[in-house]
């Protein structure tokens, strides 16, 4: 990650929070080979929200919905991920 520094002990995240970097962020692969073959894998059913999903570990389920309820810099990458788990 790189960070910039603007102002005295500040630091600005400069990471893109995008898909690929969102499975980073879980552990995964981030190529998008692995990523298609983990949606490939793993669907969601009808009804089951992204963060209850069967395939999370409990840490990795906690860090999706924090990044859902604190509407973080992530946001859209999960609400991608969860599209693309449906298969909509």
């Amino acid at each position: 990650m790189q960070r910039v520094y603007f102002l005295k002990d500040t630091v600005m995240e400069t990471n893109k929070h995008d898909l690929s970097n969102l499975f980073r962020q879980l552990g995964y692969s981030g190529e998008a080979k692995d990523i298609d073959l983990f949606i490939a894998r793993n669907r969601l059913k009808k009804g089951v929200a992204l963060t209850d999903a069967v395939f999370w570990s409990p840490p990795q389920a906690h860090f999706l919905k924090r990044a859902l309820a604190d509407d973080s810099d992530w946001c859209e990458a999960v609400d991608e991920l969860s599209v693309r788990l449906t298969g909509s």
